[in-house]
């Protein structure tokens, strides 16, 4: 039965938008974030302008706010002058396996701390989440002597092993799977017989799948610009990306231009990825936004 009723001084009721309809942002809303995006993309477009011109333009006052000539040679400099290509190779390398490595060891401990009942689960989340407190400077010194002990110095595993699981990434994990992973799943799947691997391969890796995109992306991405520790762990000779760096325009007058030119060389693969994988890694992170 349809109940008909007024609103005070005949006033019509407000309008209800139905769910799923899509809301558009007027020209005040398109505006700002047209100015959001030119903020964020300054700095790249300004390294790019830096990497095309010389040490001498770049002294002179006002900076130049336009691309010169100079950015293949420049970029032909930077390569050799940082050995960019094994930096290249051994930042994809290390930065892929931290990324897996964070991926399949925080989603197993994850559902563990979210799906598991065991002895001692409270104060072990809250153990790990108390590491997330303390300054990384604080473990540099007991890293490094363990590092020297076990002769990995200036070698790639002293870089990969301390980043295979975070703290942060189990958190992350367990506060999805939370959301997203029923506890009647995981019973359903037991009482088919399956064991706690097959259980994590064929329900929880499944469900998991939109937080592990995110996850695996940050992952990347901060392992692709760490410094401080791999600058400790390697040389020059065996360098990432971020350590390689450091050995350009040394002198007594930095060659910015070279400098710039070898930070663009290390930022286009983050971009090339992003651009060739965006669109599934930002559909993975809406997936797992409406989930529910």
């Amino acid at each position: 039965m349809r109940v008909r009723g007024s609103t005070g001084g005949g006033r019509r009721a407000a309008p209800v938008h139905r769910a799923g309809r899509h809301l558009h942002g007027g020209p005040l809303a398109y505006a700002v974030l047209s100015l959001f995006a030119l903020g964020s993309l300054f700095p790249l477009f300004w390294t790019a302008v830096t990497a095309s011109r010389d040490n001498t333009r770049l002294a002179r006052t006002p900076p130049p706010l336009w691309f010169g000539g100079d950015l293949p040679h420049n970029l032909a400099r930077a390569w050799g002058e940082a050995h960019m290509g094994l930096a290249l190779f051994n930042t994809v390398l290390v930065a892929g396996t931290a990324a897996l490595g964070t991926v399949f060891f925080c989603t197993i401990a994850g559902f563990a701390f979210a799906r598991l009942r065991f002895r001692g689960r409270r104060g072990l989340l809250l153990l790990t989440v108390g590491t997330m407190m303390v300054p990384p400077q604080l473990g540099v010194v007991p890293l490094f002597l363990m590092t020297a002990r076990l002769g990995w110095t200036d070698q790639l595993q002293s870089v990969v092993l301390p980043t295979l699981v975070s703290a942060f990434g189990v958190f992350f994990m367990r506060q999805y799977l939370v959301e997203a992973l029923p506890a009647e799943l995981v019973e359903a799947a037991r009482v088919d017989g399956a064991n706690s691997w097959r259980v994590v391969w064929h329900v929880v890796f499944p469900a998991a799948r939109p937080a592990m995109a995110v996850l695996a992306m940050l992952s990347f991405v901060q392992a692709w610009n760490d410094f401080f520790w791999p600058v400790i762990a390697l040389t020059q000779e065996n360098p990432t990306v971020q350590v390689a760096l450091t050995g350009l325009g040394r002198g007594y007058v930095p060659d910015q231009a070279v400098i710039m030119a070898g930070a663009l060389l290390g930022t286009l693969p983050l971009l090339l990825a992003f651009a060739l994988f965006g669109r599934q890694i930002v559909g993975g992170i809406m997936r797992g936004a409406v989930k529910g």
